[in-house]
């Protein structure tokens, strides 16, 4: 029996939100703490299953880990057993684990070497790990496959700065090549580097460990290799992709909606975006206050022709909240075309919107035209299932717009991703139940 969300929907909301820490930080963060054996201390870490699980593995292999409050934990990486990552356990836990990759760059430059299991699933597995894996090759170590065991062994005894041109501005593959490289010896330089606001964080926190990184923000890291880091204590930035995702819920259920402390200077195009889609937000302080509202109208571009929101690497527009644009733009009055370039499929959700009545044209698997229907007529409650975590989400904020009862299966998809999220909807007058 999994669990499932019964959703009564179309009653407006009210009420605060405070945005969870953000995930996409936690992996990159948590791992650096491999990186030094003093005590490093983060704050504001999300409740969620990603990051659990990740906390947990640290704690396996010999990491003190004390919870210091519901969001706060400290972590002592001096007793780290490096056996661990040939075990069984290692294997399963780390393998089922997508996050677990982030251990790695770690772990060579402290160590010197480093096991990992064969990432599963061919689709994302192959190509994604590809620009982590030749960037720890070109700071100079060496990977042997062993079929028999299943496991990369990695040997980065001798790991030297060196010129890194990224295949793709992956933001974990950047994180995990800028980990290894600062207790490189020598200097590292790494073009085409990812930007977002999760790896300016983490290169943040590294210099304060005693890390020299310069070009922080830019697609131009230069880092010069130190002999030790040591502890530090870090803030994770809120959840961006929670903060677009609240500003949609409230545009579209007609509700007044602040959402607290959203750091707002690094929130990029992001409130931009949702405003283009004719939808009024102010900034109060570090909070973002939006109006309840009955109407909002998409803007077209200035000749007159139809409104294009697309993905595209950091400062663009995250392909995260790609998904919560285009049901938010159901309601709208107008027209939009949503683009989905950096991944295949993440629109195939659309046939569950057009079941509970939106008009969408779904033109090939990256574009999908969506016809606003100004709320003349309102969405209609179905039973579906989350197919991935952000649509999980989109889907949740339709069926609260719509009238009737919707049931979502599959929530362990929207809970690997958002914290409690069933009880702060509730808390805003959602009649939001799991079942």
């Amino acid at each position: 029996m999994t669990n499932a969300f019964e959703i009564i929907g179309g009653k407006p909301l009210k009420g605060e939100i405070v945005p969870q820490g953000a995930k996409n930080e936690a992996l990159q963060v948590i791992s650096a703490v491999l990186l030094t054996e003093e005590k490093v201390t983060i704050s504001n870490i999300p409740d969620i299953k990603d990051v659990n699980k990740l906390i947990e593995l640290l704690g396996d292999m010999g990491v003190t880990v004390e919870r210091l409050s519901g969001d706060t934990y400290s972590f002592e990486a001096k007793n780290i057993d490096l056996n661990f990552f040939e075990s069984e356990t290692f294997k399963q836990k780390g393998g089922s684990l997508r996050g677990s990759i982030m251990i790695v760059g770690p772990l060579l430059a402290r160590f010197g070497k480093a096991s990992i299991p064969k990432p599963g699933g061919d689709k994302i597995g192959r190509r994604r790990l590809d620009t982590h894996f030749l960037g720890f090759e070109k700071l100079g170590a060496r990977f042997d496959y062993n079929p028999e065991t299943g496991f990369f062994n990695v040997d980065a005894s001798n790991l030297h700065g060196t010129y890194i041109l990224l295949d793709e501005a992956s933001v974990t593959g950047t994180a995990n090549v800028v980990m290894a490289a600062v207790l490189s010896k020598g200097e590292t330089i790494i073009y085409n580097a990812a930007c977002e606001p999760y790896l300016q964080q983490l290169c943040k926190m590294l210099n304060r460990m005693g890390a020299d990184i310069k070009g922080i923000g830019s697609n131009l890291l230069t880092i010069n290799g130190v002999e030790r880091l040591g502890g530090t204590e870090h803030r994770m930035l809120p959840d961006m992709i929670e903060i677009g995702s609240f500003i949609g819920l409230a545009a579209m259920t007609g509700s007044e909606i602040t959402i607290k402390d959203v750091q707002y200077q690094e929130l990029g195009i992001i409130p931009d975006v949702f405003r283009r889609l004719g939808i009024k937000m102010e900034l109060r302080g570090d909070d973002i206050y939006i109006p309840a509202q009955e109407h909002y109208e998409i803007e077209t571009f200035i000749d007159g022709s139809i409104m294009t929101i697309a993905d595209a690497p950091w400062p663009g527009f995250t392909p995260d909240l790609l998904s919560i644009v285009l049901v938010v733009a159901i309601q709208a009055k107008g027209s939009v075309l949503i683009h989905q370039k950096m991944f295949e499929s993440r629109l195939f959700f659309v046939d569950k919107l057009l079941d509970m009545g939106a008009q969408i044209i779904l033109c090939d698997p990256h574009r999908a035209t969506v016809i606003g229907l100004d709320n003349q007529v309102k969405l209609r409650g179905i039973s579906m299932t989350s197919p991935d975590i952000r649509a999980g989400v989109s889907l949740l904020i339709a069926a609260l717009s719509a009238q009737g009862k919707s049931t979502i299966y599959n929530i362990e998809q929207i809970e690997r991703g958002y914290q409690h999220i069933d009880q702060r909807l509730q808390a805003l007058g959602a009649d939001i139940k799991r079942i």
